[in-house]
């Protein structure tokens, strides 16, 4: 995940929650992720380490975010810190519900890696999407066995590990951050857990967000007319195949102009020169 898309953000936050704007959210449905670097205070880490290694209570399916975890857990402190909170509301809206999570260790000198998926694709929603958080209380190194991702890869459609195969795609990217960084990710992208070549453990917790409303200009939309929307969305990625590219930003036009509501927006007319159906006319 390139550091290319991080947000740094200190610590020391104002208490409101801090929307993401229009480029920050062009840029996620463009790359499939956004990284919020180094956000969590080192005490949350610290008690996060612990608790992850003790394991986590189970969540239910469908539980309402704001009643899931009790306000003294590290959870509930990391979702409501503002930065973090601000860009879960972005992307899912104010009251998601919890879809599951989970503890993901690596364990040293491990010798495997985790095969290339997308987390249970049978979501196949063109307007919508849950995010995936991920959250690593330490810092990753290379050698940690840090999240592999492919950036650009969440709206191509695949089932779990139907791309197991694949062992390497240019312009993949693997974490390393520095400790308390947060991750969203768009549920359909790519990515993998690599091997752990180091002699200490590797730490992340998952959590799972399901939208309950609407997701339509959740976010900062001050900007949304910035031309820097265009361009985020007008990305390439080297693993694309040059004729299928056009299919990539063809299906970010199309949500985008779900999480706007603007029916009219486009990049280089490739959804407007596909639908234009006019009207039939009689003639006099």
């Amino acid at each position: 995940m390139s550091t290319s898309t991080s947000i740094n953000t200190s610590v020391s936050t104002p208490t409101s929650k801090q929307l993401l704007t229009s480029v920050q959210v062009a840029r996620f449905v463009a790359q499939g992720f956004l990284r919020l670097d180094g956000v969590v205070p080192q005490d949350i880490n610290e008690r996060a380490i612990a608790a992850l290694t003790e394991g986590l209570p189970e969540v239910s399916y469908g539980t309402p975010l704001g009643g899931a975890f009790a306000k003294d857990t590290f959870i509930h402190e990391l979702l409501a810190l503002p930065v973090v909170a601000g860009a879960v509301e972005s992307l899912v809206g104010p009251d998601p519900t919890v879809d599951h999570h989970a503890v993901h260790v690596r364990e040293p000198h491990e010798g495997h890696a985790q095969p290339l998926h997308g987390d249970a694709i049978i979501d196949v929603r063109p307007d919508a999407f849950d995010i995936q958080l991920m959250y690593y209380p330490h810092e990753v190194t290379a050698g940690m066995g840090g999240t592999l991702s492919v950036p650009g890869s969440h709206l191509r459609r695949i089932n779990e590990t139907d791309i197991g195969r694949v062992q390497n795609l240019k312009g993949q990217t693997r974490l390393t951050c520095p400790a308390g960084t947060v991750v969203l990710l768009h549920h359909g992208i790519w990515h993998g857990g690599r091997r752990n070549d180091t002699a200490s453990r590797r730490y992340m917790y998952k959590i799972r967000l399901n939208p309950t409303v609407p997701q339509v200009r959740l976010w900062d939309t001050s900007d949304l007319h910035d031309p820097a929307v265009t361009a985020e969305l007008d990305t390439y990625f080297p693993w694309y195949e040059w004729a299928a590219a056009r299919l990539e930003i063809y299906n970010r036009v199309l949500l985008w102009r779900a999480l706007t509501g603007d029916d009219s927006f486009d990049v280089e007319y490739w959804v407007t020169r596909v639908t234009n159906r006019p009207a039939l006319r009689s003639h006099a």
